[in-house]
């Protein structure tokens, strides 16, 4: 016997309405990973953006600080109270954005924060004299101190 069209369409019917399901289920599980790997590439983004911000107010930082120094400088030598409050206010200003002075008169040597550029009598691997001030910005270094370190005196046998 043959089918008829009704009894085929409906065969047709039961077998999409059996395949259905499976075809729901697959396309839930892609729109679930599409969407979390959305959220994923949108807090890479997020985080590439502040490194970026960061990276860029360190350049404008860095700059400004080589002013700042000289400033100081000419604020030593002429000791004007003018210049004093002008340099206390740029230190003020640098500083509400992040800015630290490195410590480093008196302190052990520090590579990773200091930059020895001469080696001198004094306390072993103590910082005899700052040459530049180093800074860090949010607690990254962005100009190590330039520094001159002690060499340890060395025992004389008598």
């Amino acid at each position: 016997m043959k089918k008829s069209k009704l009894q085929k369409k409906e065969g047709e019917k039961r077998e999409n309405n059996d395949v259905l399901p499976e075809k729901l289920v697959k396309l839930e599980e892609q729109l679930r990973r599409a969407l979390a790997d959305y959220d994923n590439f949108s807090k890479r983004v997020e985080g590439k953006r502040g490194e970026w911000e960061e990276m860029a107010a360190a350049r404008v930082i860095d700059k400004l600080l080589d002013v700042y120094d000289d400033l100081c400088r000419a604020e030593k030598h002429l000791k004007d109270h003018g210049l004093t409050m002008a340099v206390n206010q740029f230190w003020a200003a640098l500083e509400s954005e992040g800015t630290a002075k490195i410590k480093t008169d008196g302190e052990d040597f520090n590579p990773e924060t200091m930059d020895c550029v001469q080696v001198v009598e004094g306390g072993e691997n103590k910082v005899t004299e700052t040459i530049t001030c180093g800074y860090r910005l949010k607690g990254k270094v962005i100009r190590p101190a330039k520094v001159k370190v002690g060499k340890g005196i060395a025992k004389r046998e008598g």
